[in-house]
């Protein structure tokens, strides 16, 4: 059943107009109405609906019962990313929404190649929460993970709350996934962009409490590290 991320209250028993972007998907589907989809706010659980009404750009549903379900892991996680190019940063977004993350603190380090401000910058962050959303429609997430507007490293991690873990994901930490606590209930991640943190950026996050942190004799991608590491430590100590 198609599922469909709607940022408005929703109630049992009330009819409403699906906004022009949702309604324009719901279309493209060719649903008729009488057929059912699932909605959700991000609010907690999600709500079977009906389409009543299909009109050239309007579409009528009536909200049906609320299944409590909750899809969300036990584990807290924050993923502080430095800022990549468009495609890898989607990328990231999506495939740490569907593992699971809780939020995503987006920074600008020494070497990431994009940097935005003013109303680019917005755009991306509404571009960003917007993938996050799509990914939770697809896997069944009934919470949007938080998306933080992009901020200097060395704020982010001063503004960082208390975790029981902070990992530096570096190609030359000392220290392997498998040496860690068997146990942990929250934890932040930092990852560099494509060229990597700077040493001075890497000394930065160990004097903040990060441990460097190593997967293996590869190096991995920007895109690819934080959705890495987040498999294995939903695995670990998640609902994995």
């Amino acid at each position: 059943m198609p599922r469909f991320y709607l940022d408005a209250p929703l109630a049992s028993g009330h009819a409403l107009s699906l906004p022009e972007s949702l309604a324009r998907h719901v279309q493209v589907l060719r649903m008729q109405p009488g057929e059912a989809i699932t909605l959700f706010n991000g609010l907690g659980g999600e709500y079977a609906a009906t389409v009543t009404a299909m009109g050239k750009r309007n579409v009528d549903v009536e909200v049906g019962g609320h299944d409590p379900a909750d899809r969300e892991s036990p584990l807290q996680t924050v993923l502080l990313q430095a800022v990549s190019a468009a495609e890898r940063m989607d990328y990231t977004v999506q495939k740490a929404t569907e593992l699971g993350v809780s939020r995503i603190v987006p920074v600008y380090s020494q070497y990431c190649q994009q940097r935005l401000s003013g109303e680019r910058a917005e755009k991306r962050l509404a571009h960003w929460r917007a993938v996050a959303a799509a990914a939770c429609e697809q896997s069944g997430r009934t919470r949007v993970p938080q998306i933080d507007p992009v901020a200097p490293l060395a704020d982010a991690l001063a503004e960082l709350p208390q975790l029981d873990l902070r990992l530096l994901m570096s190609p030359v930490g000392a220290v392997p996934f498998r040496s860690l606590a068997d146990r942990a209930g929250s934890l932040a991640m930092l990852v560099g962009p494509e060229g990597g943190l700077s040493s001075a950026e890497e000394q930065l996050a160990i004097a903040a409490g990060f441990t460097p942190l190593v997967l293996g004799p590869r190096i991995l991608r920007t895109e690819t590290a934080g959705p890495a590491l987040l498999a294995l430590a939903q695995a670990r100590w998640g609902d994995g």
